[in-house]
């Protein structure tokens, strides 16, 4: 290999790894931003309703600079319901429930659960093969779990152990999305242009949710802390999104997962830093624990079959 092609492939190596590292930092900061944005008591429909307006109008932009726009097709439109109630609606109705009553720093950890979750639905459905160190995986994640919910993690004297089944469906739903797409394809569509999809089907499913419960937000009515959170977690999620298909096209799918260790950890710090949020030691072996069994549950690689293969596509 001459000077100038180490060179290029070691600036290629720093730019990939650059990427990964503010992946993680982007979509870690999330959690706490997701905790002030119901600080103010609005209710997670009228939350999850503009994520999603911002969502499809940063997507929508990006969709359409690259030549293409809305699918009316009705495999696509079926597709683009069933990942916004999978992918958005119920898990992140459940996220604003919890991360009301837990720490962010505990979400963070909670969230890496989806690879552990994902597994043991991919092998009932044919498309996994068993392995023993995954489920060393799987049995390391549920033992970080309980680790969380165990006295001295800090939960149980604040009595707030009801509200980790809660938080965990928000990882379920995002496994069983990550399994349907990787099972049915996305209807024809690209991962920036199914997202977008996604995001403006999910619009129109959530607004008469967030009419009948009463809990429409009115831009109009005042722009604080909460709704500046709101607004900076749905940016950075689109944009992280953009940057993470970018990268799985780029460096492959097994190359861009990696950044679930960086969003677990980002998660925390940034919640420390944040939200002066600080963990009990049992809670910092849970974390250890469970990013172990993040370890062992990885995707291992395998021929390419398109730039979106592992690319979860909810909002």
């Amino acid at each position: 290999m001459t000077p100038d092609l180490r060179l290029t492939v070691g600036r290629e190596r720093g730019l990939l790894v650059s990427v990964l590292c503010l992946l993680g930092l982007g979509w870690g900061l999330t959690q706490p931003l997701g905790k002030i944005s119901v600080s103010t008591g609005h209710g997670p429909f009228g939350l999850i309703f503009w994520q999603l307006v911002i969502c499809s109008v940063l997507l929508g932009a990006i969709t359409f600079a690259r030549g293409r726009g809305i699918v009316w097709r009705r495999d696509a439109l079926i597709f683009a319901a069933i990942v916004a109630v999978i992918g958005t609606l119920v898990p992140n109705l459940t996220y604003y429930v919890s991360i009301g009553r837990l720490p962010a720093g505990i979400m963070a950890i909670l969230i890496s659960a989806v690879p552990m979750l994902s597994f043991p639905m991919a092998l009932a459905l044919g498309m996994d093969r068993f392995s023993p160190a995954r489920l060393a995986g799987l049995a390391l994640g549920l033992a970080g779990v309980a680790l969380i919910a165990a006295p001295g993690a800090g939960l149980y004297a604040a009595g707030l152990l009801a509200f980790i089944p809660l938080a965990l469906i928000g990882p379920l739903f995002y496994a069983m999305e990550a399994n349907f797409v990787a099972r049915q394809g996305t209807a024809g569509m690209d991962a920036f242009q199914a997202m977008f999809m996604a995001s403006l089907v999910g619009v129109v499913m959530c607004l008469p949710l967030t009419l009948l419960s009463g809990q429409w937000i009115n831009p109009l009515n005042g722009f604080g802390q909460a709704e500046g959170a709101l607004v900076m977690s749905s940016l950075v999620h689109g944009l992280c999104y953009a940057g993470y298909v970018w990268l799985a096209g780029r460096a492959g799918a097994v190359f861009a997962s990696q950044c679930s260790y960086l969003v677990t950890a980002a998660g925390v710090f940034w919640s420390m830093l944040i939200l002066g949020e600080r963990l009990a030691p049992l809670a910092w072996l849970a974390l250890a624990v469970m990013l172990s069994g993040v370890a062992l549950v990885q995707p291992r690689a395998r021929p390419a079959s398109g730039a979106s293969d592992g690319v979860a596509v909810g909002s």
